[in-house]
């Protein structure tokens, strides 16, 4: 059979509230989560299960404990796998979960059963299967699906730094949080916006704690013209809104001479609608 070509998108937390913590030490999650046009690739093949990483982030990541592989072995599942990595690593835009999921639903083109209790691989699986608009709770496992967003401009923006969840979550304050209020339909950037003010990333302050770097980044796009800027999930990758796809390529441009990663995307519907 031809190569199974799967996208894994990458995963942004728009939102992200920790609700509280279980006995077991995971965290409760109320997030709404959105997927950019942007992310990894996943090339499936028949074969002995291995592992090859490609792309401009392949450096660093090992092919032998990866969650591709684990993935696969959750599915009782052999294929050769090619990673092209052209997400950050360990940056907070579900890059990993995202690639796992990816695999999944290769396997499943490939003629493999969907595992039950992907969250096992981790707590942005779920998500990333469907990698569409939904409201996460839980550890993860609960999983709402949302109507579209509209094709709103962003930039994702990482400073170069890889922040451990363990460690941001070990440095949060409070872990008992408000939800997040009820999720409208939303009709463009002003009321999306809108919205997002009265939320939080409960991770932010933590993460800032510890990598101030994270700062830095939310100012810069604040200072391009981003209408609403905010870090995602734990970090340290943080996303800004623009009024229109020339504005977020003219500040990715600029945010790019700090030194930093800076692409110029936007939020793209359901890989089911692509």
């Amino acid at each position: 059979m031809p190569p199974v070509v799967e996208a894994a998108p990458a995963k942004l937390n728009l939102a992200l509230h920790v609700t509280g913590r279980r006995a077991d030490g995971y965290h409760l999650l109320d997030s709404l989560v959105a997927f950019a046009g942007v992310g990894d690739v996943v090339t499936l093949e028949p074969g002995p299960l291995s592992l090859r990483i490609d792309g401009p982030f392949a450096a660093g990541l090992s092919t032998d404990d990866n969650l591709c592989l684990r993935a696969a072995r959750l599915a009782g599942a052999d294929a050769a796998i090619t990673l092209t990595k052209t997400l950050p690593v360990a940056s907070g835009i579900g890059g990993g979960s995202a690639d796992a999921a990816a695999v999944l639903r290769g396997l499943v083109q490939m003629g493999h059963a969907l595992p039950l209790q992907a969250e096992r691989l981790g707590a942005d699986v779920p998500v990333c299967l469907a990698s569409g608009p939904a409201r996460m709770q839980g550890v993860g496992e609960v999983v709402t699906p949302l109507p579209p967003l509209p094709p709103i401009p962003l930039v994702l923006v990482n400073p170069g730094i890889a922040l451990s969840t363990p460690q941001v979550f070990a440095a949060m304050d409070r872990r008992d949080n408000p939800g997040l209020p009820a999720i409208p339909r939303f009709a463009g950037l002003a009321d999306l916006t809108a919205w997002l003010a009265g939320t939080r990333n409960d991770l932010e302050p933590a993460a800032l704690s510890i990598a101030p770097a994270v700062g830095q980044v939310l100012d810069a796009l604040r200072t391009t013209g981003a209408a609403f800027a905010r870090m995602s999930g734990s970090g340290a990758t943080c996303f800004g809104f623009y009024d229109s796809p020339d504005r977020a390529r003219i500040a990715a441009t600029a945010l790019k001479r700090h030194g930093w990663w800076a692409v110029a995307t936007e939020l793209a519907p359901p890989l089911a609608a692509r």
